[in-house]
């Protein structure tokens, strides 16, 4: 009895989780790909309509905006955040004596929430409050920097507070990965007299590869499941001038009562997930097997 109860105490254990990942994880992404060929409104429906809510999403001027916004928002985010991250961890990893004060600045945003991001930043930009201001207020009356209710502009703004709430993590993410560096190939490389700048461009930085890929990836999900950061800054807006994916998916399900809609968001909203994380895993899977 003893035996059997070992074997078995931690498949009992696991059993409850795994049936709730199972049913809440797995089997809700299942009732949303069928509902995505439903004719669904304010209430779900489940006879199969064919793609006619795909043929909806994609002939939509908003989704266009969304997708477009997020093609724009992810390339600027992901890009300066890493660029950013990496120039701030070769920084300190000359161990300047500043270090400290650095990393505990850079690192303060993580330990915000989305909303505490977008709210602050929405304070920081607003014609009215912030910037333009606290500039007007100094002498310089012509001063203009609206781009928080500027249709063409305000996409930057969230860029802009995604980086400042994401940039830390890169950095201490790329840190620790030189800090990882052999010592003895950078002394190495110093007594052949090679330049510090080109033992970071040719033997360091290109060593930390899965580091950048780790980045990627975690920067990359960041972005396609941005909502609380645009909900809390811009709210969409100036009209759907910002809108992400996410928040047309929260919109069309909750403002405009249309689940159908908001189903086909969200599976075209997973299959770019995939399309960015399944060759990551691949690519992990087939490393270790080499």
């Amino acid at each position: 009895m003893t035996k059997w109860f070992e074997t078995h105490l931690p498949k009992m254990v696991l059993a409850p989780s795994f049936i709730a990942v199972l049913i809440f994880v797995y089997g809700f992404i299942a009732w949303t790909a069928w509902v995505s060929f439903t004719r669904s409104k304010l209430l779900p429906r489940y006879d199969l309509d064919g793609v006619i809510q795909y043929e909806r999403l994609f002939a939509s001027p908003r989704w266009d905006t969304a997708m477009n916004n997020l093609f724009l928002f992810g390339a600027l985010f992901i890009g300066i955040a890493m660029v950013l991250g990496l120039a701030l961890a070769i920084l300190l990893d000359q161990r300047i004596r500043i270090e400290g004060a650095i990393r505990t600045i850079y690192l303060y945003p993580m330990a915000l929430s989305m909303i505490v991001t977008g709210t602050a930043w929405k304070w920081i930009l607003n014609p009215g409050l912030g910037i333009e201001a606290t500039v007007r207020c100094w002498g310089f009356e012509s001063f203009t920097f609206d781009w928080l209710v500027n249709p063409d502009f305000a996409i930057y703004t969230i860029v802009l507070a995604a980086i400042w709430q994401s940039s830390g993590f890169v950095m201490a993410l790329f840190l620790a990965g030189l800090r990882s560096v052999d010592g003895e190939i950078i002394k190495a490389a110093q007594v052949d007299g090679i330049p510090t700048w080109r033992i970071y461009s040719a033997i360091i930085i290109p060593s930390m590869a899965p580091i950048f890929l780790s980045a990627f990836i975690v920067l990359s999900h960041l972005a396609i499941k941005s909502f609380d950061l645009v909900i809390a800054l811009t709210g969409g807006g100036p009209g759907y001038a910002t809108d992400l994916p996410a928040t047309y998916m929260y919109a069309m399900a909750f403002s405009r009562g249309d689940i159908g809609q908001a189903a086909s968001s969200a599976m075209i909203m997973m299959l770019v997930v995939f399309a960015i994380v399944v060759p990551y895993l691949y690519s992990e899977l087939r490393a270790k097997n080499d």
